[in-house]
């Protein structure tokens, strides 16, 4: 998808660039030949919907999101204009998303400091399990999982 939205990018530029040295009137007679086009097209499809892809649908909505909401109303649009905006929020959204999301799966390591303290109170006192160190170190104002596994990374307490 990455791929065809540069593709559709670069040809959308090129098709600018090439609108440079047309004169006003031609570029007016170019897009009333384009919305005829479009005309056509729309009686031809007998009110079925027009389907986007995705990377159509991010170029239109990065193309049309700067224009006011008045101004989108007016131009012959395949789509209504609240659903161009739609499809800007979902882009927002989910470019939001990736860079929201955490960067390593799992639980967050633990501090050494926890770990060593865990690891000594299990050493000194070998009768307490899980639960009683977790509770001990909760009257101390740490915070960790009861079934956080020190065990499994450092090797046996005590050894």
């Amino acid at each position: 998808m990455l791929f065809r939205l540069a593709y559709l990018g670069m040809t959308n530029a090129f098709a600018m660039l090439r609108l440079l040295p047309m004169s006003d009137r031609d570029k007016d007679v170019e897009i009333l030949a384009l919305r005829h086009q479009i005309t056509v097209l729309e009686r031809q499809l007998d009110q079925a919907r027009v389907r986007f892809t995705p990377a159509d649908r991010a170029f239109l909505a990065a193309l049309l999101h700067p224009l006011p909401r008045n101004l989108l109303r007016k131009l012959r649009l395949l789509v209504r204009p609240d659903t161009v905006l739609r499809w800007h929020r979902d882009l927002v959204t989910r470019r939001h998303a990736t860079l929201s999301k955490p960067k390593r799966p799992g639980r967050p390591p633990t501090a050494r400091s926890i770990r060593a303290l865990v690891l000594r109170l299990a050493k000194e006192n070998p009768s307490w399990g899980y639960r009683r160190i977790h509770g001990e170190l909760l009257t101390l104002g740490v915070k960790v999982a009861a079934s956080t596994d020190f065990e499994g990374r450092q090797g046996r307490p005590g050894t």
